[in-house]
């Protein structure tokens, strides 16, 4: 079950580099723009103003990409975003305005230049060789889907899985209120149960959630994933809506991609949330089929995926509506950052398009923030009650 305070969540996704910093570029490209944990520090007021209960974290440790999700050393924060020391000072100014933090945790793979990985390349009698799924070693490997600079760890040999769980409970020693956890239908079901116990056991009140995102997968890339009924998902095309059932009693409550998809098409067709008959009945369906001690967690975006005002033309009336839909359902809700703003996308993301990503990974231009619109968004995430 998820801890009380989840509930009412209202959680401010931060992407670290392109959030805030006293030296950040603002010419968007694929590398570190200069982002930190102190930039963060010192936009916790504007943070708190807006109504945010939670902040999300991209992640923070040493890694050989700017967004954090290509780890090379989970162990100490990459001095791109600051030190330890300043992770810290984030968590307690945060928790001084009461404000939760969590902040993703990338366990499936790690990057290509991990030192673990590099030596289980070099010596097939490294402690770390079984760590990896090496298919023809040194070279040919599973991998996350099949980006070949992120291997996937093998979570089911004991010595990764508890080196994996002793690194999550190290982090939220720190202060740290909960994961969103990356691409959870990679690690094996066992996995998830093990490493629920192990951190619910020693952090009972820590949250829980994942990225259960697997429709339109290619069937090509089945062998790096661990989900249920593999050959009727290879026949039949994943079921997004099952795939988030998968994982009750494995997390506390997973990304709620589906429900994303169905406001994602009423703002296309213009009819808005709550006069549309068929938008709510689609929407009742969808709920009925989870367990309410089942946290499924909403959003309009993500940095992932178009801006949701690129689905609505621009319209910042439609987002709204949208917004203080999810507002009244009672569950957790995202906001991208930027979100607030009206920040949008000209250029699609698309899958077949290398670093489409940057379009939604803008940095935040803070000379030229638009209050009116953030006001908006301030008096709705204030009008709903939060814990």
């Amino acid at each position: 079950m998820e801890p009380g305070w989840f509930k009412s969540a209202r959680i401010y996704q931060i992407l670290i580099d392109r959030f805030a910093g006293d030296n950040i570029s603002y010419i968007n490209k694929p590398g570190f723009l200069g982002g930190d944990l102190k930039g963060i520090i010192d936009k916790l007021d504007y943070i708190n103003g807006l109504g945010i209960n939670t902040i999300w974290l991209s992640p923070f440790w040493s890694a050989s990409a700017y967004h954090g999700y290509h780890i090379t050393n989970y162990e100490e924060v990459d001095w791109h975003f600051g030190t330890m020391d300043d992770l810290k000072d984030l968590v307690a100014e945060a928790h001084a305005r009461s404000i939760k933090v969590i902040t993703d945790f990338v366990p499936n793979h790690c990057s290509s230049v991990h030192p673990y990985f590099t030596e289980a390349q070099s010596d097939k009698s490294s402690r770390y060789y079984p760590w990896f799924y090496f298919k023809r070693w040194p070279d040919v490997y599973r991998c996350f889907l099949d980006v070949k600079e992120l291997p996937k760890i093998n979570l089911d040999n004991p010595d990764a899985c508890n080196y994996i769980i002793n690194i999550a409970k190290f982090w939220l020693s720190t202060g740290i209120d909960g994961y969103r956890i990356d691409h959870i239908i990679g690690p094996s079901h066992k996995f998830w149960k093990i490493f629920r116990r192990e951190l619910k056991n020693s952090h009972p009140s820590c949250v829980l959630f994942g990225e259960a995102w697997g429709e339109g997968l290619n069937p090509g890339f089945f062998e790096t994933i661990n989900i249920r009924n593999k050959l009727f998902h290879r026949i039949f095309g994943i079921n997004q809506e099952s795939l988030q059932r998968e994982y009750y009693g494995e997390m506390d409550g997973v990304l709620d991609f589906t429900l994303n998809n169905i406001i994602k098409e009423a703002a296309g067709k213009g009819k808005g949330f709550t006069s549309d008959i068929e938008f709510r009945d689609r929407v009742i369906g969808h709920f009925r089929k989870y367990k309410k001690d089942y946290s499924l967690v909403t959003f309009l975006d993500n940095h992932d995926m178009n801006r949701f005002l690129f689905y609505c033309d621009g319209n910042f009336d439609i987002l709204l509506e949208g917004l203080e839909f999810l507002l009244t359902l009672g569950r957790p809700v995202v906001i991208y950052y930027g979100t607030e703003t009206g920040m949008n996308n000209e250029l699609p993301v698309r899958v077949d398009r290398l670093h489409s990503d940057l379009n939604v990974r803008e940095p935040v231009d803070w000379k030229n923030i638009d209050n009116k619109k953030y006001e908006k968004v301030r008096e709705l995430l204030t009008r709903y009650p939060k814990e």
